[in-house]
């Protein structure tokens, strides 16, 4: 068991020693009259080529902003105060505004929850996934069009070029998320922050989807973040977990060792929160209490008023362990937890 006194979790796998993406000590707050919200407060996180990251968390655990600080997308009275992101050598926080723009949709791209914050609504379909393509590509329209077509067919969507004619208020929810979708792939970015993408998305279509975009990584090298409350969903996608709690990581590893070998009280409790054919027709598990206030953090463990196996030793703050080789976890009970 390895111990790092000022570290977070590492969450860097043997074939990612040279990572595509490197955020050190990533801390984010928002300057409110209430006081100041460290809504990520040391994250670090580490993805290699073709690498797929399960960023995991309840509502307010800071995972969704982890994400937007990544590629400069927050707003007032929010700031990113400190820690460094670098994306393929490249120190994002001192790059200018137009550099990130031209990053993103190129490089990078982000599939947002509410698909109108990648769609314009005075626009047909076509008209946005051609300009996406040829604002960072030397291609003629036609050639813009087929590729519009051939993403929105590999997400899912019968009849493409009836879709392509269309403007997103003559979509339905669930199909104008999978041109946002589409329209993240279009440029095959390098890298993908997926927030919560799926959610309002059925059953099967969602499994497509997650099957294509794993594929797309396999195949083209791309990494992929992929932002979820939902820990069944990542467990055949990603592969490495990281928990976020309280805007900190509280547990990283392989998505089998993670699964199978929880540490923390937190994951453990997301966990058990998953329906199972075993759990039909039974209340599903929660955890207890609620979300901390991220302006009043309890002090040492911030899951401590949560927590079963709290003690007096969870009023200090622990030490990021290396439990089992790339496997790390936050908690003064981590051993006790696992063998209890």
């Amino acid at each position: 068991m390895t111990t790092q006194a000022n570290a977070a979790p590492d969450v860097r796998t043997p074939a990612a020693r040279t990572p595509i993406l490197d955020v050190a000590g990533l801390q984010t707050h928002f300057f409110t009259r209430g006081g100041v919200v460290k809504a990520v407060d040391g994250v670090d996180l580490h993805l290699g080529p073709g690498e797929i990251l399960g960023l995991v968390g309840e509502s307010g655990s800071g995972k969704s902003i982890t994400g937007f600080s990544l590629i400069g997308l927050i707003d007032e009275p929010g700031r990113v105060v400190g820690g460094s992101i670098r994306f393929d050598g490249q120190d994002l926080r001192q790059a200018k505004p137009d550099q990130l723009r031209k990053l993103r949709g190129r490089d990078i791209a982000m599939i947002f929850q509410d698909p109108m914050m990648t769609l314009n609504p005075v626009l047909r379909v076509d008209t946005q996934m051609i300009e996406a393509i040829r604002a960072h590509r030397k291609v003629s329209k036609d050639d813009a069009r087929k590729r519009a077509r051939e993403v929105l067919t590999m997400v899912g969507i019968a009849a493409p070029d009836e879709r392509l004619r269309a403007y997103p208020h003559q979509l339905s929810g669930g199909m104008r998320q999978r041109v946002a979708i589409a329209i993240a792939l279009l440029n095959s970015p390098r890298l993908i922050i997926a927030d919560e993408p799926t959610t309002a998305l059925d059953v099967t279509i969602q499994a497509q989807i997650l099957y294509e975009v794993q594929k797309l990584c396999r195949e083209t090298g791309t990494a992929l973040i992929w932002i979820t409350h939902d820990l069944a969903v990542v467990s055949g996608l990603a592969d490495r977990i990281a928990v976020m709690y309280a805007g900190r990581v509280v547990e990283t590893g392989s998505t089998a060792e993670v699964i199978e070998h929880a540490l923390h009280p937190y994951t453990r409790g997301l966990m058990a929160s998953i329906p199972t054919p075993d759990t039909r027709g039974h209340d599903l598990a929660s955890i207890p209490g609620m979300t901390p206030s991220l302006l009043k953090l309890p002090e040492g463990c911030a899951f401590r008023t949560r927590c079963p196996r709290a003690t007096d030793t969870c009023t200090k703050a622990p030490e990021a362990v290396e439990w089992r080789p790339a496997h790390w976890v936050r908690c003064w009970h981590a051993g006790e937890e696992a063998t209890a």
